[in-house]
């Protein structure tokens, strides 16, 4: 072992351990016969402008995180309640309204029966959460749905599911945002104009927010939810004080605003219309099912309880906001300028334009923003999982500095913008998308517990699958309803479901073809060619690619290293056994990489290994040729950032060695 006497500290004869004292230092060991461990310490970029980005990002996102600091990032009870629920809880600020907007149709008298419809929501409500939270213990991995859809019936199904949950946590933050702009223009009609601005530039700064990583986003959006919840709180008891022991209370308008003439009969079918346009305050029930590796240590118990609490708190507001608007005779009213039902109320309790209706507004708006960060944490959660089961692209499955999935919460950022802008940030016009999907996920969510406690049958199955037997034919129900009542524009997310399942099976089979194509078979064994020379190779694992490199780099050198980065011990593990059995003769070190980085960690170990100025170090870049262009955005570009980092580097030739299989 070798290197610049100006790098090198602290060898030790026992272990034959290396300390690199520069940006990138790093220890390196020797863990068995050919075999050298190392563990990259830091990330910093190794060029001028690399370190000017870095110092940008740092700023906005903060300084990285290491691996083993995930745990320190995981979310107590109070905060998890915070990040989890906002979706959820927030929902009482226009699920009421979308049941009122229903029954207006018919008249005042239809009008009355809110509180009824609202009841039967409750109902369901406190169904879905105790078959979630069954979900919880029995599914701690996370995932929600979908793991419980791919245990129990398969890929399709799951796939199902999973499409259905990413329609519905895409429209969660479109809808939360836009509701919540609607709550700021009532108070200040003046800023109506501007609605879908502040729209989108709350969606950046939500988006920004997750990206510095759980803990940090739980201690920014905490505040604000348990603000609401307070203010909603106080504003239902005093509401309820002055309808039940004051005798408070006036019948609706009438003519009511936006009744038809002649108005509609009270019917069934208007009643299950009412019925699924509440059933929006359902949405975010299953976040913490998928998010259950979130919490801290015990996960299950403590998601289960953060469940238990969030659909207390959500029954509760949503029953008191629509108890108050029935009492006050309150109604949507969209002209000259629209005020929603939580500003109506608000202004009834608390006294219109007093300092307890602006700040019950600012609270109600803030808690809708951060409704949507329910999606930002559940849904790059799920898109991680579908990733590293090949579903989706894999660069959705690495985690960024802060330890976040970074590329899902700025997919999701940049697609509800979209949609924002797409539908004119209006409330109502994003409802029919809004909730299809989620009572799809429920129903086969569901179904497929039934499934689990038929086959593990532990001890209170039956009870259970009760439970969840009777939570999916009401869920199924619903679904079928929410459908109906919310056609044609509905059918888009039905639409949708075949579109999104057919991408990740097609994305799904790409993997599969090119792991088949790079598989070595256990029999193959790397010759080893008679030259002597120095060359070095960053490999991903023993592929079909890497053998074509380290078969070319043994004829140019006898001395060939493979250098493996992983924050991956485990995995680690298995590719130093591949490469014992398999690739004889060429030593292989193994790199931690606390940080994820695979860049710097790669050029710090080729700078302390550098030998004298006399021989030239070959670094030979593995490359899988894929067949169309397209295919390219699926796979890292990893080969292409470390020649980009490598080429002019002294004594270093950069050989770019594509592989491609055409059979």
């Amino acid at each position: 072992m070798s290197g610049n006497p100006q790098q090198l500290r602290g060898r030790k004869p026992g272990d034959r351990r290396v300390r690199i004292e520069r940006p990138q230092s790093a220890y390196f060991r020797h863990t068995g016969p050919g075999i050298l461990t190392a563990r990259a310490k830091t990330t910093e970029p190794t060029t001028r402008l690399g370190r000017g980005m870095a110092g940008v990002r740092n700023v906005l996102v903060g300084r990285p995180l290491a691996s083993e600091q995930e745990m320190e990032e995981r979310l107590p009870k109070k905060k998890a309640l915070a990040i989890f629920s906002s979706d959820a809880i927030s929902s009482s600020a226009y699920a009421s309204e979308e049941i009122l907007r229903v029954l207006v149709l018919a008249g005042p008298a239809a009008v009355l029966l809110s509180v009824e419809v609202s009841l039967g929501i409750v109902v369901l409500l406190t169904t879905v959460a105790i078959s979630y939270r069954q979900v919880v213990f029995a599914y701690p991995q996370g995932g929600g749905s979908y793991s419980v859809a791919r245990a129990n019936f398969g890929q399709l199904p799951s796939l199902v599911a999973a499409s259905a949950l990413l329609i519905d946590y895409v429209m969660t933050v479109a809808v939360s945002t836009s509701s919540a702009v609607e709550q700021i223009t009532s108070a200040i009609p003046e800023l109506a104009p501007q609605a879908v601005l502040i729209a989108v530039a709350a969606i950046a700064l939500i988006t920004l927010g997750n990206l510095r990583g759980l803990r940090e986003a739980g201690n920014i959006f905490a505040l604000p939810t348990y603000l609401f919840v307070g203010s909603a709180l106080l504003m239902i008891a005093l509401g309820a004080f002055r309808v039940l022991v004051l005798g408070e209370g006036s019948p609706p308008p009438d003519p009511l605003p936006g009744a038809p003439s002649p108005l509609q009969p009270i019917t069934l079918i208007l009643l299950l219309r009412a019925f699924a346009g509440g059933a929006v305050a359902l949405t975010g029930t299953e976040a913490i099912a998928t998010g259950v590796r979130a919490f801290k240590p015990p996960e299950s118990r403590n998601a289960a309880t953060t469940l238990v609490i969030m659909a207390g708190l959500l029954g509760v507001l949503f029953m008191g906001m629509t108890f108050l608007a029935s009492s006050y005779g309150v109604v949507p009213i969209d002209e000259p300028v629209k005020q929603t039902i939580p500003a109506q109320v608000a202004g009834i309790v608390y006294g219109a334009n007093s300092i307890g209706f602006y700040l019950f507004q600012a609270f109600t708006a803030l808690i809708l923003f951060l409704a949507a960060n329910t999606s930002f944490n559940a849904f790059p959660r799920l898109s991680a999982i579908l990733a590293q089961d090949g579903y989706m692209p894999r660069q959705l499955s690495f985690r960024g500095d802060r330890l976040a999935y970074s590329r899902g919460i700025v997919a999701l950022g940049v697609i509800a913008a979209a949609l924002i802008v797409l539908f004119g940030g209006s409330t109502h016009a994003l409802i029919p998308l809004y909730a299809v999907g989620v009572f799809i996920d429920f129903t086969i969510s569901q179904s497929g517990m039934v499934k689990h406690w038929l086959e593990t049958r532990e001890p209170g199955w039956r009870r259970r699958m009760s439970i969840n037997a009777f939570g999916c034919v009401l869920t199924a129900i619903v679904a079928v309803v929410v459908v109906l009542a919310k056609a044609p524009v509905s059918l888009l997310v039905i639409v949708l479901i075949p579109v999104l399942v057919t991408m990740m099976l097609f994305i799904h089979r790409h993997y599969a073809r090119v792991a088949s194509e790079q598989e070595v078979p256990s029999d193959v064994v790397v010759e080893r060619s008679p030259r002597r020379r120095r060359v070095i190779i960053p490999i991903p694992g023993l592929t079909r690619a890497v053998e074509q490199a380290i078969t070319v780099g043994r004829t140019i050198a006898d001395d060939v290293t493979a250098v493996h980065i992983t924050d991956d011990l485990d995995e680690a593990e298995r590719v130093r056994y591949q490469f014992e059995h398999q690739v004889p003769g060429v030593r292989l070190v193994l790199v931690e990489s606390p940080y994820r980085q695979l860049v710097g960690p790669f050029v710090s170990y080729v700078d302390v290994m550098d030998p004298d100025p006399e021989t030239l170090t070959f670094v030979i870049l593995p490359e899988y040729l894929v067949r169309h262009w397209w295919e390219r955005y699926l796979h890292n570009q990893v080969a292409e950032r470390l020649r980009h980092e490598l080429i002019g580097r002294p004594n270093t030739v950069i050989i770019s060695l594509p592989y491609r299989r055409d059979h």
